[in-house]
């Protein structure tokens, strides 16, 4: 194995002789890259940004806010993922009104069957991995026909977001490193916008140290011959077509519909709603609440790690108020945080990509043939 990713070092860094920026679209990459050391075996013109792949990470304040009011209601059972809990909203967190921490959507469908008397909540965070499941499980809720079952939808969808990061002249990417849950499910086909349209090669792979290497090298050699192509380094788990059947399930129950991600603003197309037959398990319906504008955390530069402009520790509140004890912002929360990786991994004294990420600041297009 350590031979295997010496060789590919190797040639990456024969090939990565200028400036080369690739953008790690998964927080679960992110983690593996940090945990790795990957980046300080890396050559010195090849920079590994961070992006908007954690759900917690991107979710806009005012629905966290909203989570944490329902919370406050009387008769409502809050039910969530663990990374949610601990997310500062404006005034509170969900941890001190004691949700209950699920494993599944489908145990907080049991907690509502034990519950029969209370509204039990559940709060939708996640991609397109897991929104297939919460559909599956509110058609479970319809068939059994459980009144007391609402979920609060902030699904996001990836490829909307990358088509945003990729149009835009701020932000300094060359390459994606695309994610392998997502991709199980969608395939490669949605990113092939990527490489027809703004001529950045994207590829798919897994989340072991080799496979982040292999398409690291897949990227590399396409960034340096002038290439763009989707490619799928990890075929062991995703098809072009994805998963059929879970995108079937997924449409059967959500429909696409404009959603706003933290430190980006609105994206057309890039959420999920509720669609009309089973609306009535959409918590909005149930509970109007009128909250106050929400508000950023003082200090906090989450939005622009999460699109790679800034690296962790260019935040001053990084490792001094915020810490994963003392959270200021989401990305020091989630496990797949950027914030949260380069705090238990990292080293932002010697760290050697934000100072020549900061320092080049042009974009490098390729025209059309």
């Amino acid at each position: 194995m350590e031979k295997t990713a010496a060789k590919i070092i190797k040639a990456i860094s024969k090939l990565a002789t200028r400036g080369i920026n690739l953008m790690e679209v998964c927080g679960t990459h992110t983690m593996a890259v940090a945990k790795s050391g990957m980046r300080s075996l890396l050559p010195d013109d090849l920079h590994l940004l961070s992006g908007p792949g954690c759900p917690v990470c991107v979710t806009p304040q005012e629905t966290i806010d909203y989570a944490i009011t329902l919370a406050e209601q009387k008769n409502v059972i809050i039910t969530t993922f663990g990374d949610m809990v601990r997310v500062p909203g404006s005034r509170r967190n969900l941890e001190a009104l004691a949700p209950r921490v699920v494993y599944s959507p489908l145990d907080a469908l049991n907690v509502a069957q034990e519950n029969p008397s209370k509204d039990v909540v559940f709060i939708g965070v996640g991609f397109e991995t897991t929104s297939p499941t919460i559909a599956a499980t509110i058609m479970a809720a319809a068939k059994k026909d459980i009144r007391n079952f609402y979920v609060l939808p902030a699904f996001k969808l990836i490829p909307p977001a990358l088509d945003f990061i990729a149009g835009s002249s701020e932000i300094n990417v060359h390459g994606f490193i695309l994610p392998g849950h997502v991709s199980t499910i969608i395939g490669s086909a949605p990113y092939e916008f990527l490489a027809e349209k703004y001529h950045i090669p994207g590829c798919i792979t897994g989340f072991e140290p080799i496979d982040i290497l292999q398409g690291i090298l897949v990227l590399v050699r396409q960034i340096t011959s002038g290439e763009s192509r989707i490619s799928i380094e990890y075929e062991r788990a995703v098809r072009p077509e994805g998963n059929p059947r879970a995108l079937e399930l997924l449409y059967s129950v959500f429909q696409v519909c404009d959603s706003r991600w933290r430190g980006i603003g609105w994206i057309g197309g890039s959420g999920l709603k509720i669609s009309e037959p089973y609306a009535r398990f959409d918590v909005a319906g149930k509970y109007h609440i009128e909250l106050p504008e929400s508000a950023e955390p003082k200090g906090c530069i989450c939005g622009r790690v999460l699109l790679g402009l800034n690296m962790p520790f260019d935040c001053a509140l990084f490792g001094a108020s915020c810490t994963p004890l003392s959270p200021v912002g989401p990305c020091m929360v989630s496990s797949e945080g950027s914030c949260a990786a380069y705090y238990k991994y990292g080293d932002p004294k010697n760290d050697r990509h934000s100072r020549a990420i900061r320092s080049d600041g042009r974009r490098r297009r390729r025209s059309k043939a």
